[in-house]
C-alpha cells in the first residue's frame, strides 16, 4: 500500500473510533505529479479521504493537479486559479495566508484580497501569544524578513520576538507587517487604497495599523465585517457586491497550528532560541488556545485544523471531534 494511503487510512479508522470528522490530506503538489512516493488519488477517494494540496502558483501546474481529481487547491494566487473555467463547482478555492502573492501576507489586506477573488477557505497559520491569544502569523516568530518595529529601530534575527514571549497587544503595538515580498511576489502591493474594508474594519476597532499583526478571533469578525460592507455598507455599489458578501457568509478558515514535529525540518528557527525545534507552547496548550477561539466565535461549522505536526490533529480528534483535521506532508 502506498505510503499516504497508509497514512491516511489510519487516520480515517482512529477518526471512526473516536466519532471524529474524517480527515483529509494536504500534501506537496509536486508528490502527485513527480516527486516518490507520489499520491494515490484514486485509492484515497476510494477511503472517502479529500485531497487538497500545497501551494500552487502557476496555471500549468493547476491544470495538471485539477486533471487528476483533486477536491481542492491551496494558492498564493487565487485570481489565477480562478481563470480556469474547468473548476467543479464543490472545488476548494484555498487562498494561502489570504492571498500572498497579492499582498503581504497572513495581514488583513491578504485576507481581503482573498475574499475578493472569492475563494471558497482562507488558509493561514497560528500561533500562541504570553497571555494566551491565537495569532495569525507563519513563523514562531515575527520574522524581520516582513515586518518592522512601529518606531522606527532596528529589527533583525538576533532580536527576534516570539509569540510565546509577548502579549497580543505588545505584538501588535509593536510591529508592522507590511514589507513586500517583491523578489518572490512580484505583483504583491501594500497600497492602503487597494483594501478599503480592512481599512474600514481597522478604524472601526481601532487597531494600532491596517497592517500589524491579526490575531484569529479577529479574521472571524472581518470575514463578518467584510461580507456587510457589500451587502449594506459602502460596497454595496460594487458590481460584485452580492456575490463577495454571500461568499464571506459561508468562506471556511483552514487553520495550521505552527509547531514542528520534528528537528530542524528545513524551518530552522533563529540561533538565539532555546530549543532547536520550537518556541512555541506545548501541542497541548495550542489546540485548547485555538479550539476555545474557534469556539467562542461558533466557527466550529466553518473550521478545518490542519498540521505538519499530527500530534495536535490527533488532540483535536479526541477534544474537538466535530472539527475536521487535515494531514499535511511534505
Amino acid at each position: 500500500m502506498n505510503l499516504y494511503t497508509m497514512l491516511m487510512s489510519a487516520a480515517k479508522d482512529r477518526c471512526q473510533v473516536l466519532g471524529a470528522a474524517s480527515p483529509a490530506l494536504s500534501p506537496l503538489d509536486a508528490t502527485l505529479l513527480t516527486r516518490e512516493p507520489k499520491v494515490d488519488v484514486a485509492a484515497l477517494h476510494a477511503l472517502g479521504i479529500r485531497i487538497i494540496p500545497w501551494t500552487t502558483n502557476d496555471l500549468a501546474t493547476m491544470r495538471a493537479l485539477i486533471a487528476l481529481g483533486i477536491d481542492g487547491l491551496i494558492t498564493d494566487r487565487p485570481d489565477l486559479l480562478k481563470q480556469i473555467p474547468e473548476l467543479a463547482v464543490n472545488f476548494d478555492l484555498q487562498g494561502h495566508r489570504g492571498a500572498r502573492g497579492l499582498r503581504p501576507e497572513n495581514t488583513l489586506p491578504a485576507f481581503e484580497a482573498g475574499l475578493d477573488h472569492l475563494v471558497t477557505t482562507l488558509e493561514t497559520d497560528t500561533g500562541v501569544t504570553r497571555d494566551l491569544q491565537s495569532i495569525l502569523w507563519h513563523d514562531q516568530y515575527l520574522n524581520p524578513e516582513f515586518c518592522r518595529r512601529r518606531d522606527g529601530q532596528p529589527y533583525t534575527l538576533a532580536d527576534a520576538w516570539y509569540h510565546r514571549d509577548h502579549t497580543l497587544g505588545e505584538i501588535q503595538s509593536t510591529f508592522v507587517c507590511d514589507i513586500p515580498n517583491s523578489r518572490r511576489f512580484p505583483d504583491q502591493r501594500n497600497d492602503h487604497t487597494l483594501s478599503p474594508v480592512s481599512t474600514a474594519f481597522s478604524e472601526q476597532e481601532a487597531r494600532p495599523g491596517l497592517y500589524c499583526p491579526v490575531a484569529t478571533a479577529e479574521l472571524f469578525r472581518f470575514t463578518h465585517f467584510y461580507a456587510d460592507y457589500y451587502r449594506i455598507g459602502p460596497g454595496r455599489i460594487h458590481p460584485q457586491a452580492e456575490a463577495r458578501a454571500l461568499n464571506a457568509t459561508t468562506v471556511r478558515f483552514n487553520l495550521e497550528t505552527k509547531i514542528l514535529p520534528y528537528p530542524d525540518g528545513g524551518h530552522t528557527p533563529p540561533s538565539n532560541t532555546e530549543d532547536s525545534t520550537n518556541h512555541t507552547v506545548s501541542p497541548e496548550t495550542f489546540v485548547t488556545i485555538l479550539c476555545a477561539t474557534i469556539a467562542q466565535a461558533h466557527m466550529q461549522a466553518r473550521c478545518t485544523i490542519q498540521s505538519f505536526d499530527f500530534r495536535t490533529l490527533e488532540l483535536v480528534q479526541e477534544q474537538h471531534p466535530a472539527i475536521p483535521t487535515i494531514y499535511l506532508t511534505e
